[in-house]
Order: structure tokens, then C-alpha cells, then sequence
């Protein structure tokens, strides 16, 4: 009930109009997106390159179903990355980008959203950085993993998302944790039926733990993308004996910069993922939506600093 009356406040126009002139609505905004611009997620870029973190962009927007819709994002992206580039901030892959398949319209024609996804990797090379695409529902797993092979032919360090709470996800690490191989492992945010995805927190993080073990013991780049302190501590152990530059963590833009800042100023590599774009009411709405648990994430976030 609370998730379906979520998705019916994001197609709504009047609510969007209250929710995005509510002062606590611009604060949560404004602590979770970097802006609605390029320039707005260039600025956001090089404030946290200059306190020695890493980046990846994420141009808001998914699921859509209109090829124009499609082709206004692969643009976003190269307009981004062209900046990025020009400001000298994507060299040696310092920004990359993150690209949502559907939002380039694999649910529209998935050759389509290849050849997309390759304009916008093509954009990502000649600026000196990579592209990492994005997991969403089980249901379009297989057909992004496929379209990360592909792209692999002509860009060996295009990024997969793995997401720990799948039951298959274990053995898709096997299968990614070859050299040269950038993996990200999430714990998963969608809902997800029992069939495909565990459902507890604590199935999902011994899974979580599972699947760090086997791409640690790899040839690859984990790519570990957690808030959880435990699962913090418990990657700073698998590490070892790694060298550090090897992996690296990743957290959201707005969650925990002070543990941001403190892995950092330890040597590791730490990667924000930063989402932009004019499509903030949805992608937060849909992400309540999904799991209306996040929204005592985003609560608990908003209260704290570290």
C-alpha cells in the first residue's frame, strides 16, 4: 500500500509542486543530487576531487519508453563528459559515469541501448575515463550483463553492477572476477520476489559478504559499494594482502562524507556516485518506492554527517 501510494505521488504534478517547494524538500534534495545541470554536477565533481575523492555521475532517469527521451540522455552524457574533459577532471578515470540501460532505451530495443551505451562509452575514452552500467531489476540482469560483454570488446574497462541480495549473484562474481575486470557490488535496492532475491538484511549481508570473498580472491577490481560499517571493516580485511589502488570503496552522494573523507585520507580509493538531472522527483520517489524502508535511510542520513 505505502509503495503504491509512493509511485502515485511521483506521477503527480500538484504533489511534485508541494514536495519541490517544501524547504525540507529542497534540503533533501540538495544533500542527495548534485543539481539539475551539467554545470551543477561539474561544480559537485570538482568539490569532491579536490578533497581527494573520487567520482561517478549518474544523468537521472529510467524506464522510459520514448526514443527521444532516449536520445536526450545520450546527449546529457556527452555534453557531461565533454565538460568533464575540457575541465580536466576525467583524466585517468578521476569522474566517470554510470548509465541506467533503460534510460537509453533497452526497454525499448536492447540493440538500441547498446549502440547507445557505445556513444556514450566512445565519449568516456576520448575523455580519458570509463562508463560503468548500472544494475536495476532482476528482470533485465541478464541483458545488461550480455550488453557489458559486448561493450567489453571495444572498451575492456566498462563497469558491471552486481547486486548481493540475487541469489545468482555469487556465481556472477565467479564469472566477473577476471583481470582487468571493474566490478561494483551493491547490496541491492529494488523489491525483488522471494524466488530471485533473499529478503532478510542479514541473508543479504552474509550474501554480500560471499560475493566480496570471491572477487577480493580475483584477478579483477572490486568496486565495494557500501554505507554499512561492517561491511567496511569486513572489506578492509579481505583486502589484505591487496594493495591499496586495487579496489576500491564507493558511496552515495550526501551519505556518510566524513567515513568518505577518513577512507580517503587512509589511501583508498573512494568513488561517490552522483546523481544529477532534472528527474530528481522521480528517481527519489521510485527509490522510497522500491523499498519504503529507504525512507529511514534517507531520514538517518539527513541526521548525521559521518
Amino acid at each position: 500500500m505505502l509503495s503504491r501510494a509512493i509511485l502515485a505521488a511521483s506521477r503527480n504534478d500538484t504533489v511534485k509542486a508541494v514536495v519541490a517547494n517544501a524547504p525540507v524538500s529542497r534540503s533533501v534534495v540538495k544533500r542527495f543530487v548534485a543539481g539539475e545541470k551539467a554545470e551543477d554536477a561539474v561544480a559537485a565533481t570538482r568539490a569532491l576531487i579536490d578533497a581527494g575523492l573520487t567520482v561517478s555521475l549518474d544523468h537521472l532517469g529510467e524506464d522510459t519508453l520514448d526514443v527521444g527521451q532516449a536520445d536526450a540522455t545520450v546527449k546529457a552524457y556527452l555534453v557531461l563528459l565533454q565538460r568533464l574533459g575540457e575541465a580536466g577532471l576525467a583524466a585517468d578515470g578521476r569522474a566517470e559515469v554510470s548509465v541506467k540501460l533503460t534510460a537509453v532505451g533497452q526497454s525499448i530495443d536492447r540493440s538500441m541501448a547498446v549502440d547507445n551505451a557505445r556513444r556514450i562509452c566512445e565519449a568516456a575514452r576520448n575523455a580519458g575515463t570509463t562508463v560503468t552500467l548500472d544494475m536495476e531489476d532482476h528482470t533485465t540482469t541478464d541483458a545488461t550483463l550480455e550488453a557489458v560483454r559486448t561493450l567489453r570488446m571495444d572498451f575492456p574497462d566498462t563497469g558491471a553492477v552486481l547486486q548481493a541480495y540475487l541469489h545468482r549473484t555469487e556465481a556472477d562474481c565467479r564469472d566477473l572476477a577476471h583481470a582487468g575486470s571493474r566490478v561494483r557490488l551493491c547490496k541491492g535496492a529494488y523489491k525483488e520476489p522471494e524466488s530471485v532475491a533473499y529478503q532478510s538484511d542479514s541473508d543479504v549481508d552474509r550474501s554480500y559478504v560471499r560475493c566480496l570473498k570471491v572477487l577480493m580472491a580475483g584477478d579483477g577490481y572490486p568496486m565495494v559499494a557500501t554505507h554499512d560499517p561492517r561491511l567496511v571493516a569486513i572489506a578492509d580485511r579481505l583486502a589484505d594482502p591487496r594493495p591499496q589502488g586495487s579496489y576500491e570503496y564507493q558511496m552515495l552522494y550526501g551519505i556518510r562524507p566524513g567515513e568518505q573523507r577518513r577512507l580517503a585520507a587512509a589511501g583508498e580509493t573512494v568513488r561517490v556516485y552522483v546523481p544529477y538531472g532534472d528527474e530528481w522527483y522521480g528517481y527519489l520517489m521510485r527509490r522510497l518506492a522500491e523499498r519504503p524502508a529507504n525512507i529511514t535511510f534517507f531520514l538517518r542520513a539527513l541526521a548525521t554527517t559521518s
